[in-house]
């Protein structure tokens, strides 16, 4: 049976909810160290049927099992402009916000100005805004992050973090937006800074790339944005190492985060972690190694956000590095507990 505040959370793109959702509101809190967890893909997880399960075998809403049982205590959503199915759009995204909010949990909102992914290997221009120059596609970005956060303060939702694209190794929105394209990729992170500062003063802006242990990627960007006066408050990283040399990979990820926090003067965020869902227990010794070596006081480290850690071995497409198993949670996620 669907509950009042799930019905009332529901959007035109977002399934019917069948779970008991949050009875009353839970204050939500800065955190220092985020124990996060993105689950963008769950109201399309959740329209197709598939449920979650706690230590005792019974069916629980996602967030409130990862919340209770895996110590998260934050949630990554990313927002795409257009997607042809309505996953992810600003409306689906307001719908999980308010979600994790009522559960007390901080977010972090993930702009990847697309219409789909945006990753090393896509950064493609949303359709609407194809044919604009660069001073339109500034505004598109004010435009696009200040209709989405203008939704989440309607709703009295703070994001403690946005961040201004997704895996930007070299730019983002080409051919307009490559970081070589002079100070074109600067300009359009400094309008969604811009336009983040405006509704959320306090709200941390991140950058974020991919493969946490390629220090010269993080070189080349960061050492762009500040030749080119680029704003942003945080350094946000993957990593998704391989079982069979994550000990290697792992001591070069936390390496390069040391150096990266030293050089730039900005601290870390891991904004995206993963391991394949059957090696769990090696997951939860990389974790362990990422937070042993740094803490959980946020200095130079703020957190780590495990992505899409509900989804089925195989999901959409093939995805194989959630930590599920048969809808409940494998030992991987038992760092954030602590």
């Amino acid at each position: 049976m669907i509950l009042a505040l799930a019905a009332a959370l529901a959007v035109a793109c977002t399934p019917e909810l069948p779970y008991n959702a949050p009875e009353k509101k839970e204050e939500v809190k800065d955190v220092v160290f985020a124990k996060g967890a993105d689950v963008s893909w769950l109201t399309q997880m959740e329209s197709e049927g598939l449920s979650f399960k706690n230590a005792a075998g019974e069916t629980t809403e996602c967030m409130t099992l990862l919340r209770d049982e895996c110590g998260v205590n934050a949630i990554r959503l990313r927002v795409w402009v257009n997607p042809v199915e309505g996953w992810n759009n600003v409306d689906d995204v307001l719908a999980k916000a308010r979600r994790a909010a009522a559960l007390g949990l901080s977010v972090m909102i993930d702009f990847h100005f697309s219409d789909t992914w945006a990753d090393p290997a896509n950064q493609n221009v949303p359709a609407a805004w194809a044919s604009h120059d660069l001073a339109a596609l500034r505004q598109d970005v004010t435009d696009h992050v200040t209709e989405m956060l203008s939704k989440l303060k309607k709703y009295g939702i703070a994001p403690q973090w946005v961040q201004i694209g997704n895996e930007t190794r070299g730019g983002m929105m080409y051919p307009l937006g490559k970081y070589d394209n002079g100070s074109n990729f600067a300009s359009l992170v400094n309008a969604g800074y811009d336009a983040v500062k405006a509704l959320f003063p306090d709200s941390q802006v991140i950058v974020h790339l991919d493969s946490g242990n390629r220090l010269d990627l993080y070189t080349r960007i960061f050492g762009y944005l500040s030749k080119n006066s680029g704003r942003y408050d945080m350094i946000g990283m993957s990593f998704y190492p391989e079982a069979d040399s994550w000990q290697t990979s792992t001591d070069q990820l936390i390496s390069n985060i040391s150096e990266v926090a030293k050089t730039y003067g900005k601290p870390v965020m891991i904004c995206e972690i993963g391991m394949t869902w059957d090696e769990g227990a090696k997951c939860k010794a990389m974790i362990s190694k990422i937070m042993d070596a740094f803490g959980t006081g946020g200095e130079t480290l703020k957190g780590i956000f495990y992505w899409e850690p509900q989804a089925p071995a195989g999901y959409n497409g093939g995805y194989a590095k959630g930590c599920f198993a048969n809808g409940a949670p494998t030992e991987a996620l038992d760092p954030f507990k602590n």
